[in-house]
Parts: structure tokens; C-alpha cells; sequence
């Protein structure tokens, strides 16, 4: 039921400070990204942007019902002992102030869940809940491939469907969920997910081929600088990152790869911890779409 995949993905920010600074314990948080296959999470250092420990998974329930999941969660959160401080979770899913608001990749129980207060019921822990492409592109925005990007720029997590996340000058613009476009009369999931790759046996070649268009129809309607591909797929991109062809915009692996959305989503935490101060501050805004409850 468990497993515990290979080390954490790295990034190369700068640790924060300097001299006896330098020698304080990093600010950690945890962060925890729920998904359709699995749940997996690991504490953030906050100052560089990785995980500070390895990531620990378990699978995600089937059917995958609030409480079940909730249920998966606590292990997760139990297994780095972190009952009392304040956790990150991601969702697969439009997140308004924690309550959940679709659900597209996992059980229609979670329609309208106060997701952020069932957590930390169940946790016994402050939760804050944000989509998990948001939480995705918040890291990168931040600590990878697309630090001190200011145009726009659109991250997409290729998985059981695809996630997007929205950056204009350096704002996050919440809750887009393109996976959901239709594409040549299909939901553009449907076609160039992770899944659909799996589900329909593609070659590398002919699953780019689908990706393609799909980056084609996006750059039509919203002509991005930058576009970062994210999710477990992101750790082989040679195989296809090569094969997709003319795009304009520039097309990029995600640098943290898939822990991503751990990594933003114990950003999204630390700023609601911060109260409106931290959510205002913030370099990514991520509580535009997070919710807490403690």
C-alpha cells in the first residue's frame, strides 16, 4: 500500500540569509499532494524550495470518498509525525477559501467539502487546501523554471488528467483547470493526459503528437512566453520534449519535477499562517485559491 519512490527533485534558490542565519534550522512546513493514483507528501524547506526529507506515498483509495482520502492524508502526515503543525494539501480540483468545488479525477463526494475543515479535523492540524497545479506552479514560479518570469506563463501537469496554472507578471490567476478545454470535440484530458498515454498504449511519438496540439490550442488563445510541463511525466521529458514542434513559446520541463506540488503546497500553508500579510506578500499570491482550518 505504501511506497517510498526515488529521492526528492532539487532546486538551485539560494538559502535565504547568511553568518548565524545560515545556521538556524530552515523553515519547514508540510506538504502533502493528493491525486488520482496517489497521495504522497514530505516537509519543505521553505528557504530552498525542496523537500527536507523523503517523500512518503501511499496509494490514493478507491473509490476515492472525502473520508477514505482523509484517511490516506493522516498516514501520510503520520508517518513524518506532524500532528499539531500546519500542513499543505493539494487537490485535484478548483479550491474557493478550502471548500472543494469539482472533481473531476476523484470521487463526486468531494463536491462542495469543506476540504480544509474535514483535514484538520482529521489531522488535528491547521490545513490549507489549494488546486494542485496552482500549488505546482507556485514552486515554480518561485524556485524553478520559472523564476523571474514576468510574462505570461502557463505550467500543465500531465498525470491522471492535466493541470494547469496561470502566471501573469508573476500573479497567479487561480483555478483555470485548461485540462478541461475541448479539443477537437474531446475534454483535451481525455486525449494527452498521462493516462490517456497508459490507457491507450501510445508511442512517445504519437502521445506529443496530442500534447502538440494541445500547447497549439493553448498558445492560440492565450500566447504565453513560457510554458512549464509538470507532473510525473516531467522526469522524461527527453523522450518527448523533442518530438513537440512548432510552438512559439518556449516549452520546458518542470525543474522540481513532480514534488512540485508539495513544495507549493507548504507555501500555500506557511502563507496562510502568516495572515493577510503573507497571502499579500506572497511572490505567487498561492492563498488566492486556499483555504485553512485549525
Amino acid at each position: 500500500m505504501t511506497a517510498r519512490p526515488e529521492g526528492p527533485a532539487r532546486a538551485d534558490a539560494p538559502t535565504e540569509g547568511h553568518g548565524r542565519l545560515q545556521e538556524q534550522a530552515p523553515e519547514r512546513i508540510l506538504g502533502v499532494d493528493i491525486g488520482g493514483s496517489g497521495i504522497k507528501g514530505a516537509p519543505v524547506d521553505l528557504a530552498r524550495g525542496d523537500l527536507a526529507e523523503e517523500r512518503f506515498k501511499v496509494l490514493t483509495p478507491q473509490p476515492s470518498t472525502p473520508d477514505a482520502v482523509a484517511d490516506r492524508v493522516r498516514e501520510v502526515v503520520d508517518a513524518f509525525g506532524w500532528s499539531g503543525r500546519p500542513v499543505g494539501v493539494t487537490f485535484p480540483g478548483v479550491v474557493t477559501d478550502g471548500t472543494t468545488r469539482t472533481a473531476a479525477n476523484v470521487d463526486k463526494g468531494w463536491i462542495d467539502v469543506d476540504a480544509a475543515a474535514l483535514l484538520g479535523e482529521r489531522l488535528g492540524s491547521p490545513v490549507t487546501v489549494v488546486n494542485d497545479a496552482d500549488a505546482a506552479g507556485i514552486a515554480e514560479m518561485t524556485f524553478g523554471a520559472g523564476r523571474g518570469r514576468t510574462g505570461t506563463v502557463i505550467l500543465l501537469t500531465f498525470g491522471t488528467g492535466i493541470g494547469s496554472a496561470v502566471f501573469t507578471a508573476g500573479r497567479l490567476v487561480p483555478n483555470t483547470e485548461f485540462g478541461h478545454l475541448e479539443l477537437h470535440g474531446h475534454e483535451a484530458e481525455k486525449r494527452a493526459s498521462s493516462k490517456a498515454k497508459e490507457d491507450h498504449d501510445l508511442s512517445w511519438q504519437t502521445w506529443a503528437h496530442r500534447v502538440q496540439k494541445y500547447l497549439a490550442h493553448l498558445e492560440m488563445l492565450f500566447s504565453p512566453e513560457l510554458f512549464v510541463i509538470g507532473g510525473g511525466v516531467s522526469r522524461k521529458a527527453a523522450k518527448f520534449l523533442p518530438l513537440i514542434e512548432g510552438i512559439r513559446a518556449e516549452v520546458v520541463p518542470a525543474r522540481l519535477q513532480n514534488n512540485a506540488g508539495i513544495v507549493g503546497a507548504a507555501m500555500a500553508a506557511r502563507s496562510a499562517a502568516a495572515g493577510p500579510a503573507g497571502i499579500r506578500d506572497s511572490a505567487a499570491a498561492p492563498t488566492a485559491a486556499a483555504g485553512s482550518a485549525g
